[in-house]
């Protein structure tokens, strides 16, 4: 396989953003357990290598189980989820594929039982940088150990 382009050197103030994009998103308070949860199943919806390459790596590395992590992409007949991970999980489907179905009054109602407003706009603010972070991955080649 071969990068198509780097971006981060090509054009750093590209790479540049989306570090502020991710500091923002990753300080917003969200538990980091969870937060890698919304990176990975943003990543295995988009199919991007590179991010579950990293992200199972980042989950692993912060003591998730082999089998959570594995048994993501079917977290609705795994039940090794909470129900608070399982609204996340489901809004996480639903703002990645937005334009299918935009969000449901009753997701964001289920999602609002256990975040405050504050929390849900961090919870997309989470959703939305990873997928731009999946894109970019995507459309420039990225690949696992593709900058090593």
């Amino acid at each position: 396989m071969k990068l198509r382009v780097n971006y981060r050197t090509a054009n750093p103030a590209v790479f540049k953003a989306l570090m502020e994009l991710e500091k923002a998103a990753s300080s917003s308070g969200i538990d980091p357990i969870t937060y890698e949860l919304i990176k990975l199943r943003a990543s295995q919806i988009n199919g991007c290598a590179f991010c579950l390459d990293m992200h199972s790596e980042d989950l692993m590395n912060k003591g998730e189980s082999m089998q959570r992590i594995m048994l993501l992409s079917v977290w609705r007949e795994a039940p090794i989820y909470t129900e608070k991970e399982c609204a996340v999980l489901e809004l996480t489907e639903h703002v990645t594929q937005v334009s299918e179905a935009g969000v449901p009054d009753e997701l964001y109602n289920r999602v609002r039982d256990y975040y405050d407003e504050a929390e849900y706009a961090a919870l997309i603010l989470a959703i939305i940088t990873i997928n731009s972070w999946n894109r970019i991955a995507i459309s420039t080649g990225m690949f696992p150990g593709c900058f090593d």
